[in-house]
């Protein structure tokens, strides 16, 4: 091991606080960037359903024989 105790490897030889705050917004980064694919995913496919439903509603009103 490279460190002989926990408290050592969590200050890095005295660089800790940059190592891990470095980590920190890495993770955080990554966090909010599949947080926001997953809502944007997730507003698209609400947008195509919401297309396909309305063409098939034209498509049905088209084929109707009563409309004015």
């Amino acid at each position: 091991m490279a460190f002989n105790s926990l408290a050592d490897f969590f200050a890095m030889g005295g660089y800790g606080f940059y190592v891990w705050l470095s980590y920190g917004i890495s993770f955080l980064v990554l966090a909010v960037l599949i947080i926001n694919t997953l809502t944007k995913r997730k507003k698209i496919l609400k947008t195509v359903t919401q297309r396909i439903a309305r063409e098939e509603r034209i498509k049905k009103a088209k084929n109707r024989k009563d409309t004015l």
